[in-house]
């Protein structure tokens, strides 16, 4: 009876030292895999590779819109970045990324709708959704240096939802 005792406490005893040291080991094993060193070295070139042009924040116009935009170049090509703060309202039925020649499109135009002139701006494309981070290829035939607004505008009914002066 007593052996059977003895072989059943080294059994738990063995249980127990065993299992506490597989998870030290699997604890001081474990490293997320953004801290491995080819997510690093990726990380590194990717930023490497884009570079921020111009800045802005959005003013709302005729519905609340909000967030921040960045112009950037990467591989050769240029973007216009809507961060992950960026939201518009859904009430546009036709709603459009354009750049701006002014540098004050919600001042500049008469409430409540806002309304554009032809040729004060250039459409680089439909909105993909209404908040989030989203990105658009700006065509290399477009002079950035002539346009110093981004704006969310609804082309049916001309409508400025907001703009951001960029810098």
């Amino acid at each position: 009876m007593k052996t059977t005792y003895t072989f059943v406490l080294c059994l738990i005893l063995f249980a127990a030292v065993g299992c506490k040291s597989v998870q030290q080991e699997t604890a001081n094993n474990t490293n997320p895999i953004v801290e491995s060193s080819e997510s690093t070295e990726s990380d590194e070139s990717t930023s490497e590779k884009e570079s921020t042009i111009k800045v802005g924040s959005f003013v709302s116009g005729e519905h609340p819109t909000e967030g921040n935009v960045r112009i950037i170049s990467e591989e050769a090509q240029t973007f216009i970045e809507l961060d992950s703060n960026f939201k518009t309202s859904e009430m546009g039925p036709d709603l459009v990324v354009i750049l701006h020649r002014s540098s004050d499109v919600i001042g500049s135009t008469n409430p409540p709708a806002y309304p554009l002139q032809e040729g004060d701006y250039v459409v680089i494309a439909p909105l993909n959704q209404f908040s989030g981070m989203q990105r658009y290829v700006i065509p290399e035939e477009i002079n950035l240096t002539e346009y110093k607004s981004v704006a969310i505008w609804c082309r049916k009914f001309n409508a400025t939802f907001g703009a951001a002066v960029i810098q």
